[in-house]
C-alpha cells in the first residue's frame, strides 16, 4: 500500500470536500482522508495510480498543487 497528500486549490467548504469525497469514491483506494485543501490517500499501486487520483481530483472540479 501507498500513502500520498495531495494538497488541492480551491477547496473552501464541505461542500467542496463532498465533491471530492464522491469522485475518490469512485476509484479503488483503501482510504481517502479529505479536508479542505488537502487529501490524504492510501491506495495499492496495482490497481489505482496517483495520476487517476488527480485526475479524480480535477472531475470534482479543484487543482492538485505540485
Amino acid at each position: 500500500m501507498t500513502t500520498m497528500e495531495f494538497k488541492i486549490e480551491g477547496m473552501s467548504c464541505g461542500h467542496c470536500v463532498m465533491a471530492v469525497k464522491k469522485e475518490l469514491s469512485k476509484l479503488s483506494l483503501e482510504s481517502a482522508e479529505v479536508e479542505i485543501g488537502s487529501a490524504k490517500v492510501t491506495f495499492d499501486e496495482s490497481a489505482v495510480d496517483s495520476v487517476k487520483i488527480e485526475e479524480a481530483i480535477s472531475e470534482a472540479g479543484y487543482k492538485v498543487i505540485k
